[in-house]
């Protein structure tokens, strides 16, 4: 034995000082140049304030340099600030796939289509990019429509209900995109019931997919990722059902009317082209989108990644864009008065795709508050192999790098005065030929499929709501102060009263 005298208390406090010096070793070792902490707090590093995350906090770090780190658990982190190293990371592949957060594929699933890189990742996207075709958004309008005529219902009832007194309008606008999205999805295929329990406990699997959490925490009964993974599968298992739903209505020659039904028209339109021509048959017209027959668990799978890119994100945009109306009633009137003329003076005469293609002071509106509060601040991705992300600095492999998009979106050189809300800059001012600046949707192979989608479901509830509701807003202490849940939302959650507009 080469320690006879030690007893096993000596034996365990050395295995752990050790252990400890290895943490920090591996830690100063990965840091490298980079800003960050001189030190690692042993092991878990700065968890505590990884599980309450302040805006505040992300500020000071983006402010630190263009690269800083911090050291979670085991897993190393590089948050990049600057414009330029951001798009190197998004247009990267061969270095960083995206990983949403480390415990995303255990929730959402090794095989979701956002997980797959190169040839396969191309072809399964280039399957989705004629969802969002103009022909294809026009189709989904009279759905999301509905949506709002129904929930601006609701608004005014719940305020009615409150006796006319503020109340946060956070929860109500989390559940309007919830019910805009598995609309124009799943159209009728999809019950009310399933769309109120699916907007009532999606939050819990964001809450589930934080930057970081405990080690096999997903195991542990009662915990949030082990509920977030619960509440996924039974979203999952009702987006497959309605999946099988729509091909079978589909079949039957109906007409599209919502995400699915133009998906599952494309693979009908494929397989007959196919079939055709392994017959033999000469002069047939190719699909404009020739895509493969996808399962109802792919589909389903899809529609869920769609769903968790767009839930929150939608939601804080939504809630942002009420209250910086409501506190700018200039802007408002100046929405309302262009979403009437377009409509030639009749309100109730619903949105079109044409219409919103003539919006110019409406689409800045949408254009300055995805600038003004992004619903994505940064993008998680995962080095797949040492990655030299500059001249001095290499991200080791398995290691989180971030590219960021919040600094470059308030970089005072592109955007002059950039915390101040101002519509008037992508009218009369440069804002529009910032392109590299706009990271809004991303960049690169992995960026946003919905960049033309978003601003159009945007402008359509705005427009609509300005035209049909008046609601003011109860400022607060907190209504500027800035809560992180995945995205931006007021930290009061946006007390509101809505009334019908006379």
């Amino acid at each position: 034995m080469y320690f006879p005298d030690w007893n096993g208390w000596q034996l365990v406090i050395t295995i752990f000082l050790i252990l400890i010096a290895y943490d920090q070793f591996s830690y100063i070792k990965n840091k490298g140049s980079i800003v960050g902490p001189m030190f690692k707090i042993p092991f878990m590093g700065p968890f505590i304030s990884a599980l309450y995350p302040k805006f505040e906090e992300y500020l000071a770090q983006w402010a630190s340099g263009p690269l800083s780190c911090i050291s979670v658990f085991h897993k190393f982190v590089v948050l990049a600030s600057d414009r330029d190293i951001a798009h190197k990371v998004f247009k990267s592949p061969t270095y960083a796939e995206p990983c949403l957060v480390p415990i995303a594929k255990d929730i959402i699933g090794t095989s979701a289509w956002v997980f797959l890189t190169g040839k396969v990742h191309a072809e399964y996207r280039r399957g989705l990019t004629g969802l969002f075709t103009n022909k294809a958004l026009s189709v989904y309008l009279p759905v999301q429509e509905k949506v709002y005529t129904d929930y601006f219902d609701k608004f005014v009832a719940a305020s009615k209900a409150n006796g006319l007194k503020p109340m946060g309008f956070m929860g109500h606008f989390r559940e309007i995109n919830c019910a805009l999205s598995c609309r124009t999805f799943f159209g009728d295929y999809i019950s009310q019931d399933a769309v109120t329990r699916i907007a009532d406990d999606f939050y819990l699997v964001t809450a589930a997919l934080e930057l970081v959490n405990v080690p096999f925490s997903i195991h542990v009964p009662f915990t949030k990722t082990w509920r977030g993974k619960r509440i996924a599968d039974t979203v999952l298992a009702e987006f497959t059902k309605c999946a099988a739903a729509c091909k079978a209505n589909m079949e039957s020659g109906a007409e599209p009317t919502c995400i699915v039904d133009e998906w599952v028209l494309h693979m009908m339109e494929s397989k007959n082209y196919n079939s055709r021509i392994a017959a033999g048959e000469e002069g047939v017209e190719k699909p404009t989108n020739l895509i493969r027959e996808f399962t109802n668990e792919e589909i389903g799978q899809t529609m869920f990644t769609f769903l968790f890119a767009s839930q929150d994100a939608s939601s804080s945009a939504t809630t942002w864009l009420f209250q910086i109306l409501a506190q700018r009633p200039d802007v408002l009137g100046r929405v309302r008065e262009e979403n009437l003329a377009v409509r030639n003076g009749d309100r109730n005469r619903p949105f079109k795709l044409s219409m919103f293609e003539s919006m110019t002071y409406t689409n800045a509106v949408i254009k300055e508050l995805l600038r003004y509060r992004p619903p994505v601040i940064f993008v998680p991705y995962l080095a797949k192999k040492s990655f030299p992300l500059t001249s001095t600095y290499t991200v080791p492999k398995g290691a989180m790098v971030i590219p960021s998009c919040y600094p470059a979106l308030h970089d005072a050189e592109a955007y002059p005065n950039p915390d101040v809300f101002d519509p008037e800059r992508w009218i009369t001012g440069d804002a529009e030929s910032k392109t590299k600046n706009w990271l809004v949707f991303g960049a690169g192979p992995h960026d946003c499929l919905a960049r033309k989608y978003v601003p159009l479901t945007m402008a359509a509830m705005i427009g609509k709501a300005a035209l049909e509701v008046d609601w003011v807003h109860h400022a607060t202490r907190r209504s500027e102060e800035i809560r992180v849940f995945a995205t931006l939302f007021p930290m009061d959650e946006c007390p509101l009263v809505f009334t019908t507009r006379m």
